[in-house]
């Protein structure tokens, strides 16, 4: 049966392909989706599923109940765009000036709707129920993922699953990690109020760029002196932005930039000793200092048991594709919010193909995708679902009662 489901999802790819063009065309930035939502509404309503609208903001749930009682599954798709001018040359380069899909969310809707469409015409052996995630905003904190969480899209779930397309591995590969794979994402902006003067005259001011200076070097000591070396940690500052002429000693100083981690003990130092250092370089400089952090995405952690599944799924029902354990990335994602609250796991699909064009790196103005990924990304999804709600439930009734 899980073939039939295959098959039927690759005799829908012209479909998908249509779908993903047409998003691709009409991109909408976070918190700004209008159009894309009404899309995935309609299409899922089209094919008779249960759907609610405005969840958390702008998600959409669809859910397909099964002819018999089981598990419910859920399985995320992100829409929104990226504020990137798409430089592509191609006939279904983004319309909207500035606006691009830079990082595959529109084939991940794509997807996920065409698997919708192969379980909406299989109900009847599903012995459970599917839950679809369309998720509005997750390229920009604090995430439609949360807001979603909190309007109840995850009631009754058993398990969650999401999957994102990678523009670094090739088309046909799925990537999986264990425990943490992706990381979290904080950011801070650092105010540096010093006094100002003339360029001759430094034992008059209270020179805000040399303080600056001194923060961004001991910044670097955090991790490199702080943080257990068998744990990780990334701190960059991004920007240093200061005074006006060569000749005038500035007042103030601005800094920004972004700390990623794991474990939450480290995030939660990373936070306080940056704090520490500032309050006490400028203290000791005579400046005065304001200091933002704002605590992004936490650590996706995928759990043992649901990766142990995927694992031994792909290695049964896709013997085609290549399974590749990747290491932990300093990369974040807000479907980290949907583990929190339930089982399951967030894997990658490989979306690369040279002959294609299909090389840059995601957030890239020529940004593209080998368009057949998204039958590998779909028949992951269906894989699963079948093992939950069709294969596990055979088995159970297999069983001789004691």
């Amino acid at each position: 049966m899980l073939i039939d489901w295959h098959s039927q999802l690759e005799e829908a790819y012209g479909q998908i392909v249509e779908w993903r063009r047409h998003l691709h065309q009409n991109p909408e930035l976070s918190f700004q989706e209008v159009e894309t939502p009404k899309m995935i509404a309609e299409i899922l309503k089209g094919y008779g599923i249960e759907v609610r609208t405005n969840v958390g903001g702008r998600g959409v749930v669809g859910t397909i109940r099964g002819g018999k009682p089981g598990k419910t599954v859920a399985l995320r798709a992100d829409f929104d765009a990226l504020p990137i001018q798409d430089e592509k040359e191609v006939p279904y380069k983004s319309k909207v000036p500035g606006v691009m899909h830079a990082c595959g969310h529109d084939g991940h809707t794509a997807t996920l709707l065409a698997v919708a469409k192969v379980l909406s015409e299989n109900r009847s052996e599903l012995a459970g129920n599917v839950v679809f995630l369309h998720q509005h905003a997750e390229e920009l904190s604090p995430g439609g993922a949360i807001a979603m969480i909190e309007d109840g899209c995850l009631d009754g779930v058993d398990v969650v699953f999401g999957t994102h397309l990678s523009s670094g591995s090739p088309t046909g590969t799925y990537l999986y990690r264990k425990g943490f794979a992706m990381a979290a994402a904080d950011a801070f902006e650092i105010k540096i109020l010093g006094k100002g003067g003339h360029g001759a005259s430094p034992h008059e001011t209270v020179d805000a760029v040399a303080i600056g200076s001194q923060i961004v070097n001991q910044l670097q000591y955090i991790v490199s002196r702080q943080i257990d070396p068998q744990k990780s940690a990334v701190l960059s500052v991004g920007s240093f932005h200061a005074g006006n002429a060569n000749n005038v000693i500035a007042d103030t100083a601005t800094l920004t930039g972004t700390v990623r981690s794991f474990d939450e003990t480290v995030r939660e130092h990373m936070e306080s000793e940056i704090k520490n250092i500032v309050k006490g370089i400028c203290s000791a400089l005579h400046a005065e200092c304001e200091i933002m952090y704002k605590k992004g995405y936490p650590a996706v952690y995928n759990h043992e048991e649901e990766t142990e599944v995927f694992k031994t799924i792909m290695e049964a029902c896709h013997s085609e594709s290549t399974l590749v354990e990747m290491p932990a990335i300093m990369g974040s994602e807000d479907f980290s919010y949907y583990l929190r609250e339930r089982p399951g796991m967030f894997f990658f699909t490989g979306s690369r193909n040279e002959e294609l064009g299909a090389i840059a790196p995601h957030h890239h103005p020529k940004f593209d995708i080998d368009e057949k990924a998204m039958v590998y990304a779909g028949k992951a999804f269906l894989s699963l679902v079948y093992h939950y709600i069709v294969e596990k439930v055979e088995e159970n009734a297999a069983q001789p009662s004691i």
